[in-house]
């Protein structure tokens, strides 16, 4: 997610392993905060964030969006800013998503972040977000599908100079070492993509690091672990 505003991450994006949730346009922090928690409840992800928006006063004016294990949903409001719009690839090969934007240069935004994701080759294993890695895991592929874009408009409010973007994900499966690499932020910059792609890549290496360094002695520790037991 990227905008021309300060703190993006901190606002917009919400995730669980049950699912993920962006709440745009006009943000109610609400709307993400409580959406998940519907879907950690076991609520469809549509049924999750059409109850929120029925009883949300300011819906003509929001974004919602999100997906579970099982479909997605994507909502814009009529009073939101143009050029505003969504796409729900809820009919993708590998995988749903959704985009969706506000005061943007114009449909191709929206158009050049769904292709650029549809485009790339999924892959389960850590790589560089650079846009000649294919395949790629899907932190990479988020981070270079935002970066399609920003190159084809993005948010046309370039007196704003000052901007940020962030990256959410949430892994569904139990792993011996937490990936820090896919939970960061880019609060304040001129160039927002290019300083999240340069922190992801950064955050891949050093896990890779820490990894060589520490995976025998957690082996060693788990042994000893279960020796005990």
């Amino acid at each position: 997610m990227t905008t021309r505003l300060v703190g993006v991450g901190t606002l917009c994006p919400f995730a669980s392993e049950h699912g993920a949730v962006a709440t745009q346009s006009l943000v109610n922090v609400e709307l993400g905060r409580r959406g998940v928690e519907y879907l950690e409840d076991g609520l469809a992800v549509a049924d999750a964030l059409e109850a929120l928006l029925n009883a949300d006063e300011g819906r003509a004016s929001r974004q919602l969006h999100g997906i579970d294990a099982d479909g997605s949903f994507a909502f814009s409001g009529e009073e939101s800013k143009p050029w505003f719009g969504h796409r729900d690839g809820s009919d993708a090969v590998d995988g749903h998503y959704t985009v969706a934007g506000n005061l943007l240069t114009g449909e191709a935004v929206v158009d050049a972040v769904a292709d650029a994701y549809e485009s790339t080759v999924p892959a389960d294993e850590a790589g560089p977000a650079t846009p000649d890695a294919a395949p790629a895991p899907l932190p990479a592929r988020l981070v270079e599908a935002l970066a399609a874009g920003h190159e084809a408009g993005g948010d046309k409010r370039t007196d704003l100079t000052v901007q940020s973007a962030a990256l959410l994900v949430e892994d569904t499966e139990e792993r011996p070492f937490d990936r820090g690499y896919t939970d960061l932020r880019v609060d304040a910059t001129e160039t927002p993509i290019v300083d999240l792609r340069e922190t992801y890549d950064l955050a891949v290496e050093g896990h890779r690091d820490a990894i060589d360094r520490y995976e025998d002695a957690y082996e060693e520790d788990e042994m000893s672990e279960t020796s005990r037991e």
